[in-house]
């Protein structure tokens, strides 16, 4: 009889049979196999939380699957994913195979390599009982939280709303951001640049401050920047004092799950939901040309800086090969953690330092080979000898004025030769200066006042509000992702030039619950809620008690609630458009649905009229009527083109008209996804020529 080896995912099945030979029967649980039902909050509040776990009924046969074959097999082995729901999913699934929770029959796969899968099938050991009960209390505080508050906001705000305990934290977050923005006053300020030239070659100096070196008050008015200027009409710019120095960049450390969310986004513009699900592919293996099903990268939720000595001395051999020892660091460089980190896996890596990702291009689609690039660049700068730069400020003295410029030059590239970590703002270091030496006189070629604005804090982005739940502790990084879905897909912020903007839905959802929840949903409450999670993971408090602790609160809030608002509704204010309703000429509104936004008449429901939310404006018009062509989203959320002219002229395309007519049937030639034209009559012959060639290829 063979071993059975149970893990998550079937994509990892041929990769882990693969390393463990003949003896081993590997088959996939296709994530959760039990899990609270849907149809009520399935939590005995009365009987110490306890939850009320059923079989998941898509997964009946998988189930079936599984217990013929544990049936037939010598052992079971539990391979699921190794962190808290890995460990979930296999105390589950020894409930419904029957195993013994005192045997040791846990096994976890760091990698999904020949090294990884031969340590696990070597190490294995019980079930980690306080890592299912974290899980389970996370399981069931979130329950409680969306399956008592969401019915809450039906009846207070509308229907299909939901509030999560995390969720709710974040968006608060993005609420104040917005408030903070709306409060702020631009205030005037204004500077005065110069451009110079040396040993031709210019170069921009700001104003300072007064010859003596003292540092001028802000310049609040045009008059004032004028009377500088003024005062400096025929000055001469000399070079007073130059200061040269050294400085030395070190490299960011390898990615750990919430950075490589970041720079996804930065670098690739990945949400982070894509960049997870593309790691998870990474993780589990790809076909490699001689070299079989291969696991690419370690196990990528993790918050664990460190790394194994292996992967070092073999990142070691490649830097020293490649580019030469002097692109090592005098002694090895080594990360710390951040407090309170788990350290169960490594921090994200290549698994094969030598599998680079131009060799195995061909294998990866092309987010799998960006986001592989991305971990093995990174991975590798990160244990690279330090960029080293000269830096050089220089005093110019014109008049009794002082003006600064400073820059600096590349002495040694060191990691920057292969990798430089994004921003997620537009400053920089300075440029480089020409050569330049005391008493100098330099050339004026523009004295220039200018105007600014003090401005706001920025809006959120991905990357920056990622960065602040992980300074923060709210949540876990492997559920950051998530989270922004659910607040985008709820409605309650969208996206604005890549930043989260609330809507008016997120903004009345957000001021009810901080009227009446304020305390549980403020952040260093969730925070703290979070660390109870991992002390409950570490065996140091009761997940029981925790729970209790968390719902007595809660249920009061709720209950105070429910009796201040009795009979009562929230209004969320509508936001007008400059769209006339064409049936009863009002100005239509904007709705959210299930499928996004929509126009809709405020005078329903006398007008129901309702119509698709015109998004851009086509440089192409209409090639009917010669009016404008708009991007619309219909009501069950595709894209396509229609006609501005609508209901006069009635042309709707899936695809940007090019103005080409098609020589076949007269019809008219679109632009479709990756740029490919063709007739947007369905019955043209050309069409059915296309898919002809396309199934015989």
């Amino acid at each position: 009889m063979s071993k059975l080896v149970i893990v998550e995912s079937p994509s990892k099945i041929k990769s882990v049979k693969k390393y463990l030979g003949s003896g081993y029967n590997v088959m996939a649980s296709v994530g959760h196999v039990r899990d609270l039902p849907k149809s009520k909050l399935g939590v005995d509040i009365d009987n110490n939380f306890k939850p009320q776990y059923i079989n998941m009924p898509d997964k009946k046969d998988v189930i079936k699957q599984l217990k013929e074959a544990a049936a037939n097999s010598e052992q079971v082995l539990l391979a699921t994913d190794p962190d808290r729901e890995g460990e979930a999913i296999s105390w589950h699934l020894a409930h419904i195979l029957g195993l013994d929770l005192n045997e040791e029959n846990r096994i976890s796969f760091n990698e999904i390599t020949k090294t990884g899968v031969s340590a696990g099938i070597s190490n294995p050991h019980k079930i980690n009982l306080d890592l299912v009960n974290a899980q389970q209390a996370r399981r069931v505080l979130d329950r409680i939280v969306g399956y008592k508050l969401s019915p809450f906001l039906w009846r207070k705000v509308k229907g299909g709303l939901s509030a999560g305990r995390v969720q709710t934290a974040v968006l608060r977050l993005i609420v104040e951001r917005e408030r903070e923005i709306e409060a702020f006053v631009s205030e005037e300020y204004w500077t005065v640049d110069a451009k110079l030239k040396a040993e031709r070659k210019s170069f921009d100096a700001k104003l300072y401050g007064t010859a003596d070196g003292n540092k001028l008050d802000i310049i609040p008015t045009a008059e004032a920047a004028e009377k500088i200027v003024n005062e400096l009409d025929g000055a001469v710019y000399t070079v007073s004092d130059i200061k040269r120095g050294t400085r030395t960049r070190q490299p960011a450390p390898p990615f750990i799950t919430s950075t490589l969310q970041q720079e996804a986004s930065r670098k690739l513009n990945y949400t982070g939901q894509r960049t997870m699900r593309i790691a998870q592919q990474l993780y589990e293996g790809i076909d490699i040309p001689g070299h079989g099903a291969t696991g690419l990268i370690t196990y990528m939720r993790t918050d664990s800086l460190r790394i194994s000595e292996e992967a070092r001395a073999a990142a070691t051999k490649y830097i020293d090969e490649k580019y030469g020892k002097k692109y090592l660091p005098s002694k090895p460089r080594y990360f710390k953690s951040k407090s309170g980190a788990q350290d169960a896996h490594e921090a994200i890596r290549p698994t094969d330092i030598f599998l680079t990702p131009d060799a195995i291009k061909g294998a990866l689609t092309t987010e799998q080979y960006n986001l592989y690039k991305l971990i093995w660049e990174r991975f590798i700068a990160s244990l690279m000898a330090a960029c080293i730069q000269k830096t050089v400020a220089v005093d110019i003295i014109a008049n009794n004025y002082m003006f600064k410029a400073s820059g600096y030059s590349v002495d040694f590239k060191g990691f920057t030769e292969l990798y430089e970590e994004g921003r997620d703002d537009n400053s920089t270091d300075g440029a480089e200066l020409p050569q330049m030496k005391v008493g100098d006189v330099l050339k004026l070629k523009a004295l220039t006042p200018n105007q600014h604005f003090t401005q706001p804090p920025p809006r959120y982005t991905e990357p920056t509000l990622t960065k602040t739940l992980e300074e923060n502790g709210i949540g876990r990084p492997s559920t950051f992702a998530s989270i922004l879905a659910v607040i985008s897909n709820r409605s309650y912020v969208e996206k604005e030039k890549k930043t989260f903007k609330p809507t008016q839905l997120g903004f009345a959802v957000c001021d009810l619950l901080n009227e009446y929840f304020d305390r549980i949903f403020e952040a260093k409450f969730t925070a703290g809620l979070e660390k109870k999670l991992d002390k409950i993971g570490a065996g140091e408090l009761e997940w029981i008690d925790t729970i209790a602790d968390f719902y007595d609160d809660f249920d009061s809030h709720l209950k105070k609630a429910e009796q201040s608002l009795d009979g009562k509704r929230v209004k969320v204010p509508a936001v007008e458009t400059d769209i006339v309703c064409e049936k009863c000429g009002r100005k239509m509104v904007e709705k959210s649905g299930r499928f996004g936004k929509f126009l809709a008449c405020p005078g329903y429901p006398e007008c129901k009229n309702t119509k698709p939310m015109p998004e851009d404006e086509v440089k192409q018009p209409c090639p009917k009527c010669g009016a404008k062509l708009l991007k619309k989203v219909s009501k069950k959320g595709k894209k396509f083109y229609g006609c501005s002219a609508y209901p006069k002229c009635d042309f709707a395309s899936p695809g940007v008209p090019t103005g080409e007519i098609c020589s076949e049937c007269g019809g008219y030639i679109i632009l479709g996804l990756r740029n490919r034209k063709y007739c947007m009559n369905s019955e043209c012959p050309s069409r059915k020529t296309a898919t002809k060639s396309k199934k015989e290829k």
